[in-house]
């Protein structure tokens, strides 16, 4: 009885940890709810040069800081589940050949779509190529969203501009950037200041 006790409360534990912060439009809010979650966005920033604030403005846009977050299943007649369209996964919605390509080339093979420390860091990598192949400067979140969207080959063939909607979605990511980046000057010394001991 005791060890089945055990177990259920290090589910419930498990599940609480997976829940997507309660504020996802404040982004000092999150990172107070959150253990670990602005050193895991800092490490990125240190690693790959993409600021805090665009990393979370994609997250927020894709998944909404939904661990465990997919596209929706398509019906058949209303009762039959079809495969889904695409395999994006996790944290930042990334798709099954990105992800193995991220794990071969940046040296991630145990990272998971569904940790968010993995999830930031893909973000930062994935950005990264944007800059070097593209040239998009790693502070336009507009531009960094597009790519990510379209993949670089979509974005060098300027498939965006015949997606007025995708065009809408990036301004909305680059303007929830320059938010975030204002709420983090107000709060980025409390949370380098923090011990861990306060968390």
């Amino acid at each position: 009885m005791k060890k089945l006790f055990a177990l259920l409360l290090l589910l419930s534990l498990a599940a609480c940890t997976a829940l997507p912060p309660k504020n996802t439009d404040n982004i000092c809010s999150t990172f107070r709810e959150k253990d670990g979650w602005y050193e895991d966005a800092k490490n990125t920033f240190k690693k790959w040069g993409v600021p805090i604030p665009v990393q979370m403005a994609i997250m927020h846009q894709e998944s909404r800081f939904v661990a465990d977050a997919r596209p929706p299943r398509p019906w058949f007649l209303g009762f039959i589940p079809l495969p889904r369209t695409s395999s994006a996964y996790g944290y930042a919605q990334a798709k099954d050949e990105t992800w193995g390509d991220y794990q071969n080339k940046a040296g991630s093979w145990w990272a998971d779509r569904d940790e968010f420390a993995d999830a930031t860091d893909f973000i930062g990598w994935y950005c990264t190529i944007s800059h070097t192949r593209l040239g998009i400067a790693k502070w336009d979140a507009r531009n960094l969203y597009l790519a990510y969207h379209e993949g670089h080959g979509g974005f060098s063939r300027k498939s965006f501009v015949k997606k007025p909607w995708l065009q809408q979605v990036a301004t909305k990511v680059d303007r929830r950037a320059q938010l975030f980046q204002r709420q983090l000057g107000e709060c980025q010394g409390d949370l380098d200041n923090k011990g861990w001991f306060f968390w």
